[in-house]
């Protein structure tokens, strides 16, 4: 007995640790963990390529798609010295020649690696994990490694520095110092004598992030660093700039980069006179505008003799003589082998007929333990616990949320919204089946966040917000946290006081006495780095810190103030909080008291029992409980071991019915621009049932239905809606969802129907989503990714570590409906191959921004990724890039509306035509938005944006001709509109039709819906818009939208009334009016009841329609 008893002890503590070496294996960059496809690559022209020359002269270095090559200085066919799955770039021949520093993926991370020159004896130099390394050169004696460091700040990539590591290894030297979180230093060069280090650094004003800064200023200057005193002195810069220093082996001359008006210019500085000479003008355009973390221009050198500098530009590799400025192309064949993961592509379904609500708000759990109410789609639900079926708590027709029980549960109170008469907080009495809703204020506001005393059910303690763009600013001017006492006279009825008590602070609840208020600050999600639990008595006064933790979300106290659950960085934990008179600093790791982790992923809506013995929380569609006995050994009734956290909960389980209308409706005689394939037809009918298209053809080959409304389109064109993949609607924010968002009715007013955000807030935008499936809402198709996998710092980070760690981070945003992750910046590849792993195992698609990095964006290609959202930061793509990703799967969202690297495509529309004078841009937008952007212009010549975005939508058409599925984005820079300058901008690059494909079907097969959208065909979803005008024969016509119709319901576009088939009893029935009546007062002078409300009350009664004169 004792020796099996032995033996089995051995094999539980046996399994653990196998399961551990398993999931430990360490994980290898170079090694594609999903399936993938071989390609030999073989071209004579190259992009963005560093190169070097050797010592003697011989030899030229040179990278190209990630792995680097040799060949002789007279050209030729070049050796493959380091090929691979890693991305390997920047070659640098050491002082004596035998050996190559370059920088190199392979670890896991962008370090620096040494290897003989033949490409054996391949070592890693640096270990740097987050703050990561390129740009390497070699001290003169060849002792030492000088290069840049790089820094993520709290936005995207931040500065540099320049550090110098011993080639044996080790911590490295620091020189420079970043001197903000933005201006970014890099492009070292050791000069010949050992004195100093030249550098590039960003000098613009400012200090902060911009995506597009001004060439013909100042962005860059040349520094150098001296290692005897380590003082710094300026070397050249001024207008146009100076990047990439290069010294001549002499010491006499400098060579760097230079932008004069459109071109980059090769100029040579007198390093003792300071004379400077341009030698060559028809370099590939430097990236100095963007953000440039490897260098803002390749690296090149001198030939020995000093006679030649080597040189990449368009494409070649070229050898320019410094004296008589001639310029000899070096011809090269380069050929290597690329494994290119098959990208994550899922199909998604766009309009199921019922779905399951998983976007579950600010539940809260009755204090009986058996109901839960929550806020789903726009309204409160009740669920009794753990089977019962989900039903409405009120029939009103106002939004309702954030919901809260008296501690006796004989009270629930919540707020809600109503566009025209603002909000308000109602109480219900919960166990009183026949009670009706009671509205507590009398004044209008946003109201927010109220809570019961433990000790009197009359009084309220609650938020009032400062306004936002979406519920406006009125009656906003006295926010803060209010106490309210509630009376009741028999003959008055319900009446209620408040008081002010703090300004600051958001999430109100009264501590067990009910002699102070707790509440928050540091805001929520997107908020400040740091979240402070604080308290104050009930005069406001007496303010005091209980708890702070840096990356929180969400800091509560038990109702017995012994407990604290908080949020950081999503997961969920719970701790002990002792007043001890100091702040109590408390994270996931904090030894100080106990802490432990009680949610595996994520949780939002966490709320204490009524006695602070168990914490529950929704992730998703499923609702948690975990009593604290069972995370704490040392508390009675804990049991004898820790169990593992609970990974799956209880069903809310709420089934909502899609939105869809009933009847037939019919266009004839339109020309039908269908997308399937190149068919267009010139005297077309369509026929839609419901929301699905029935029929489609030509006119005397389909049948028109009886009882159908025929709607005559002779003269018109119809066209799929378009589907913008990368559209930012304004639901970042935290909070109450309007009835009308004015973003979605400006975007189907100009036809998109379709959009993807992919950033946003999570609660926010998958809440509203579901509001506009079931109808509660009006607007285009509503996907996302919700919070983005963001790599930089801040409260919504995404920390990713392992394989795990990726899991979980997809999990938390799945559980909401995301069928998309954008995976934002993680500095590492390991990183985001792990994004990729874990996407491709829960069926998520990944949409990364490389945030203008080149050679992160190339890996993104190489390692499967769904897409590329926005532009390749170089301009100008060559052979070997267009036979990569054309050879790949992955898409191409450029943005060209926001174009890296140049001016703003945007900036092209408001400089060549008066937005602010666009009336029906006017009517569903903000004035203060569009007069902001338009009125005061951006003044460019013409050749700058041919320079700019127009490069760019070149290249996107020299992708489109390979294969590559290029996409329309209009990053939401002007909704609705916007989306007509992208498709316009992908026409100016050369794709003219082929761009009405991007904005369609396209766009549709990114998000794995062109079974669906995208296209005018019998059994598709009936998204289509009708132009007055023939966009085949003006890509500008593609803005003279008449109709929009959406999911089946036509609206007219010019004022947004849904015109289509339908009843008004039945459509009533929802409790969404969703026509908008053109009234008319005064002299006859027509209004329109506003669509969405953005600016306070005076803006919610109506909009002046167009007066023809």
């Amino acid at each position: 007995m004792k020796q099996t008893i032995s033996t089995l002890l051995i094999l539980l503590i046996c399994v653990p640790v196998f399961s551990q070496e398993k999931e430990d294996k360490k994980w290898e960059v170079s090694e594609p963990a999903l399936p993938y496809k071989e390609l030999t690559i073989t071209t004579d022209e190259g992009t963005w390529m560093s190169l070097d020359v050797s010592p003697d002269g011989s030899l030229i270095v040179f990278d190209m798609l990630g792995d680097i090559f040799t060949m002789p200085m007279s050209g030729g066919d070049a050796a493959l010295i380091r090929g691979g799955h890693a991305f390997e770039v920047q070659p640098r021949f050491s002082p004596d020649g035998k050996q190559i520093s370059f920088t190199s993926d392979a670890g896991g991370g962008d370090n620096i690696w040494v290897m003989n020159t033949d490409g054996t004896d391949a070592k890693q130099i640096t270990k740097e994990t987050f703050r990561l390394v390129n740009n390497a050169v070699w001290s003169v004696d060849g002792n030492y490694i000088i290069c840049k460091k790089h820094f993520s700040s709290e936005r995207s990539l931040g500065a540099g520095e320049i550090w110098m590591y011993h080639i044996s290894g080790g911590n490295g030297i620091q020189l420079t110092k970043k001197k903000n979180e933005q201006q970014d230093v890099g492009e070292p060069w050791a000069s010949p004598d050992g004195k100093y280090v030249y550098y590039s650094e960003d000098v613009y004003p400012g200090g902060y992030f911009q995506y597009n800064k001004d060439p013909n200023s100042q962005i860059y200057a040349i520094n150098r660093y001296n290692l005897e005193d380590g003082k710094i002195e300026r070397v050249t810069g001024g207008p146009g700039g100076a990047i990439r220093p290069v010294i001549s082996h002499n010491g006499k001359l400098l060579a760097f980069v230079k932008r004069v008006r459109e071109k980059s210019v090769l100029y040579l500085h007198d390093l003792k006179s300071g004379k400077e000479w341009p030698i060559y003008d028809q370099l590939s355009k430097d990236q100095q505008e963007a953000w440039a973390i490897f260098g803002p221009y390749t690296g090149f050198n001198w030939t020995p003799d000093d006679r030649h500098i080597v040189i990449w530009a368009e494409g070649k590799i070229r050898k320019i003589d410094v004296t008589t400025m001639d310029a000899q192309v070096i011809p090269f064949k380069a050929s290597a082998n690329h494994k290119i993961v098959n990208a994550l592509k899922f199909k998604n379904d766009a309009a199921p007929d019922e779905f399951t609500s998983k976007a579950i708000r600010q539940a809260v759990t009755s204090p009986d333990g058996k109901t839960l109410v929550f806020n789903a789609a726009g309204f409160l639900w009740k669920k009794t616990l753990p089977n019962g079926k989900p039903s409405r708590l009120t029939s009103g027709e106002d939004l309702e949320f954030e919901p809260s029980f008296s501690k006796d549960g004989k009270y629930l109170v919540y707020v809600t919204w109503n566009d025209e008469n603002m909000g308000a907080i109602h109480r219900i009495e919960w166990q009183n089946t026949k009670s009706k809703p009671v509205k507590l204020t009398t004044e209008k506001g946003i109201y927010r966040e109220p809570a019961f005393s433990p000790l009197d059910n009359n009084t309220i303690v609650y938020r009032k917000e400062s306004g936002n763009s979406h519920q406006g600013f009125s009656f906003t001017k006295e926010p803060g946290i209010y106490l309210m006492k509630v009376s009741y006279a028999k003959k008055t009825g319900y009446s209620s006081g408040s008081k002010l008590v703090t300004k600051e602070g958001i999430f109100p609840q009264f501590n067990k006495d009910a002699s102070r208020i707790y509440y928050q600050t540091g805001g929520y999600l997107f908020g400040s780095l740091t979240k402070t639990l604080k308290s104050v008595n009930l005069q406001g006064k007496e303010a005091r810190e209980i708890v702070q933790s840096k990356y929180a979300q969400r800091i509560i106290p038990s109702p017995d103030d012994h407990w604290v659950a908080f949020t950081n960085l999503y997961k969920v934990y719970i701790a002990a909080m002792p007043m001890t008179g100091q702040v109590l600093e408390l994270d996931g790791s904090a030894k100080n008291v106990p802490v432990a982790q009680v949610a595996r992923d994520a949780g939002i809506s966490l709320q204490w029992s009524a006695d602070s013995q168990q914490l529950s929380w929704t992730l998703g569609d499923e609702y948690f409980k975990e009593d604290i006995s069972k995370r704490f050994l040392f508390m009675e009734g804990a049991p004898d071991s820790i169990p593992a956290i609970d990974t799956t909960g209880v069903k809310i389980d709420l089934i909502l019915t899609s939105d869809k209308p009933k009847g037939k409706t019919v266009f004839t005689g339109a020309r039908i621009i269908t997308m399937n394939g190149d068919k267009v037809i010139e005297n077309g009918t369509i026929v839609i049932d419901g929301n699905k298209i029935l029929a489609v053809g030509e006119a005397a080959s389909v049948t028109i239905p009886d009882g159908a409304k025929v709607i005559d389109a002779k003269g018109k064109t119809i066209m799929p809606g378009l589907v913008d993949v990368h559209a930012h609607l304004g639901q970042f924010r935290y909070g109450l969802s309007p009835q009308k968002h004015w973003q979605y009715y400006t975007n189907l007013a100009f036809g998109v129907t379709t959009t993807h955000d992919p950033s946003s807030n999570t609660e926010m935008v998958f809440s509203q989503s579901e509001m506009v499936k079931t109808g509660n809402m009006i607007g285009p198709r509503i996907f996302s990714t919700g919070v983005i996998l963001y790599g930089a710092d801040g409260d919504f980070k995404a920390v990713v570590n392992n394989l795990d760690d990726a899991r979980s981070a997809i999990r938390r945003t799945k559980a909401f409906g995301a069928f998309s992750v954008k995976s934002y910046n993680q500095p590492r590849r390991d990183q985001r191959q792990q994004v990729i792993k874990a996407a491709s195992e829960l069926n998520i698609e990944v949409v990364p921004e490389g945030g203008s990095t080149f050679y992160h964006n190339l890996s993104m290609i190489l390692d499967g990724h769904t897409g590329i959202e926005h532009n390749i930061p170089i301009a100008t793509l060559h052979d070997d890039v267009v036979q990569l990703w054309g050879a790949s799967q992955t898409g191409y969202t450029p943005t060209l509306i926001v174009n890296y690297g140049g001016l703003n495509g945007e900036y092209y529309w408001y400089q060549t035509t008066n937005v602010w004078e666009n009336e029906k841009l006017l009517k569903f937008t903000p004035r203060n938005v569009i007069d902001s952007r338009s009125r005061h212009r951006t003044m460019a010549p013409m050749k700058e944006y041919d320079n700019g975005h127009i490069l760019v939508s070149e290249s996107c058409k020299r992708l489109t001709d390979a294969g590559v599925k290029v996409n329309l984005g209009a990053h939401g820079q002007l909704q609705g509109m916007g989306a007509h300058w992208e498709l316009w901008m992908l026409a100016q690059g050369g794709m003219t039709n082929m761009a009405l494909r991007a904005a369609t079907l396209n766009g549709a097969n990114y998000l794995g819906m062109d079974d669906q959208i995208g296209s005018i065909e019998a059994g598709k979803l009936a998204d289509l818009i009708v132009l007055d005008k023939n966009p085949l024969e003006d890509i500008q016509n593609s803005n003279s939208v008449k109709y929009t119709m959406i999911n089946g319901r036509l609206y007219d576009a010019e004022s947004m009334n849904e015109v289509g088939n339908y009843s008004k009893k039945e459509e009533s029935s929802t409790g969404n009016k969703r026509r908008m009546h053109l009234l008319s007062i005064g002299m006859g002078i027509p209004i329109q009841v506003v669509p969405v409300n953005w600016g306070g009350e005076v803006y919610l009664i109506c909009f002046v329609v167009q007066i023809k004169k």
